[in-house]
């Protein structure tokens, strides 16, 4: 702790997913609709642009081949009449995506069957059993086994089939013209069965082939978000976990500087995180850059080695810190940087300090009332056989001055006997109501024209409310007032001012003395509330322990504040009723 720094005594979303616990869904099954499917609808969009291409990738090339041809064709507007009705049938398909957006599947099969149709036109177009189009069939079966599944992609392999074979059959039995004749007639005689048995092969395989390898990839996608999701819900459970901690978590790089700051590291250091990331690691007062690195270097080694106390700046004060380094390792086990654990010990030693105090009190006073037990009697007897030699002598003989100056003595011992009594055994309590504002303005009267004050002192006293009701001993809180404001004075043997407050802060009275006197230093301060500690001439240093007793009886808290040549600033906090737990010191 820095000088003049306070010294507190008290002297009396279980929503969120975690990821581990998340049940994978089962994969969709044959029967398992859809529904309304974002990923459908997205699908059935691209198949609209796809199909435009498609068919526009056909009659361009046509197109262009005709106007350089002289040759005219009679069937030259079938083509076109296809391709427009394919246009208007793609209109179509835009409008069901708003009017159908609740029934992606009923818009995925009119598709299906606009896409055979033109097929089978394409097909009958160019040149019938010999066309190479009928290769199309084999795309539209395919994107509807992946699309819907096996069930879809069978029913679509059937009607293929059918349009199919009902067109080879119409050519070959001469119920349907075709178009142009690419093969002859004993050609097509024996290609017809052949074609027709190997479609039948090839519509069904190519469906079930293509359901079974789109079922792998979307129970593989399926598993694969799974896993996303539990990735993610794992690492929002981490980053609650470390945020979470009390103690403070930094992480630096290899070169030192800090990468990532807990929320308990941020308060403990009194910082933003904007204006800590990036900032060298040795800059917080740990430790300097030399010993950094040489912490830095022992951490994959000896993890004892590097659990240490130390002191760092923040907010305005020194904090007691207790850190550990670790080392910060990749999932290959390889070291990227450094783990900063560390603790604000503070207060732990604030009560540290507390409890041996507390314990020399109690054995102080144990020996103060063993030591005034025994003086007290001996010392009343020296005091009345000297005032009766003193009696009998004239009041100008030498040897009656000397036994005035025993009597006094005497008296100044049995003084200092009876305030260790007053520590060791102090009377019980009077508890009552009364206005301690009121008893702070009698008091500060009374202090003003008190021996210890002077023409050098000046007095304020500000009572905020005017009055205030605390349930207490009344004498002892005069104790107090009277112990702390006397200091006060000797602390200011060439004049100040003593400044007393009184104030109400919710249940608690703050009673505070602040003068503008030498101050104390940090070894002073830590041991202002011992027993025969007295930092004046003549002073018995029972005063202050005093005082620090009836603080605790009261479950009260004392803060201290002071530094050299700065003055002096106690605090007492009183709760205005009795507490019914006793008081706890930290």
């Amino acid at each position: 702790m820095r000088p003049g720094a306070a010294t507190n005594l008290v002297a009396a979303d279980p929503s969120r997913p975690t990821g581990r616990g998340t049940t994978p869904s089962p994969p969709a099954s044959d029967t398992t609709a859809p529904g309304a499917d974002p990923r459908l609808q997205r699908s059935l969009r691209w198949l609209i642009a796809i199909r435009l291409v498609v068919i526009t990738s056909v009659v361009l090339p046509y197109l262009l081949s005709q106007l350089s041809s002289t040759t005219e064709l009679p069937t030259f507007d079938f083509l076109f009449a296809l391709a427009g009705l394919t246009y208007i049938a793609s209109l179509v398909y835009i409008v069901l995506l708003r009017t159908l957006q609740h029934r992606p599947i009923v818009q995925a099969f009119v598709q299906f069957a606009g896409d055979l149709v033109l097929v089978t036109g394409l097909v009958y177009f160019f040149g019938g059993i010999g066309s190479p189009f009928s290769l199309f069939y084999l795309v539209v079966i395919m994107v509807a086994a992946v699309m819907l599944r096996r069930r879809a992609g069978l029913l679509v392999a059937t009607i293929a089939y059918l349009f199919y074979s009902s067109l080879m059959l119409g050519l070959a039995s001469g119920r349907l013209q075709p178009v142009r004749t690419i093969l002859s007639e004993s050609e097509i005689h024996w290609r017809l069965p052949y074609n027709l048995a190997i479609h039948l092969f090839g519509f069904y395989a190519v469906a079930l082939l293509t359901s079974y390898l789109g079922e792998n990839v979307r129970r593989a996608e399926e598993e694969l978000e799974l896993t996303e999701s539990s990735l993610a819900d794992l690492e929002a459970f981490h980053r609650d976990l470390v945020q979470s901690l009390s103690t403070g978590i930094l992480t630096t790089d290899l070169e030192g500087h800090i990468t990532s700051a807990n929320r308990a590291a941020l308060e403990i250091l009194d910082q933003r995180e904007a204006d800590l990331i990036g900032k060298p690691i040795d800059q917080l007062g740990l430790f300097d850059r030399d010993e950094w690195r040489l912490l830095a270097r022992a951490a994959p080694n000896d993890a004892r080695t590097r659990r240490a106390e130390g002191e760092i700046s923040a907010g305005g004060q020194n904090l007691l810190v207790g850190y550990n380094l670790t080392n910060l390792t990749d999932a290959r086990g390889t070291a990227v940087g450094t783990i900063l654990i560390f603790q604000d010990l503070t207060k732990w030693r604030d009560l540290q300090e507390a409890l041996r105090r507390r314990d020399r009190m109690v054995a102080v006073g144990e020996l103060a009332a063993g030591i005034a037990h025994e003086v007290g009697n001996p010392l009343a007897a020296i005091s009345g056989s000297v005032q009766l030699l003193s009696t009998a002598m004239p009041a100008d003989d030498g040897q009656r001055k000397l036994l005035d100056i025993i009597r006094r003595e005497s008296l100044r011992l049995d003084r200092t006997i009876k305030g260790f009594l007053r520590f060791a055994r102090p009377r019980e309590r009077s508890v009552e109501s009364f206005d301690i504002a009121a008893l702070l303005n009698e008091n500060t009267a009374l202090l003003r024209n008190s021996e210890e004050a002077s023409g050098t002192h000046a007095f304020r006293l500000e009572l905020d409310p005017p009055s205030a009701d605390l349930v207490g001993d009344r004498d002892q809180i005069s104790q107090i007032f009277w112990n702390l404001a006397r200091n006060a004075l000797r602390a200011m043997p060439d004049g100040g001012t003593l400044t007393v407050r009184g104030s109400l802060d919710g249940p608690i009275y703050r009673l505070e003395f602040q003068d503008t006197g030498r101050g104390m230093t940090e070894e002073q301060r830590a041991r202002l509330f011992e027993p025969f500690q007295s930092f004046f001439d003549g002073g018995t240093g029972i005063g202050m322990a005093i005082v620090y007793r009836i603080v605790q009886e009261h479950s009260g808290r004392i803060e201290v504040e002071s530094s050299p040549g700065a003055g002096t600033r106690i605090a007492v906090e009183l709760p205005l009723a009795e507490s019914v737990v006793p008081a706890i010191e930290v």
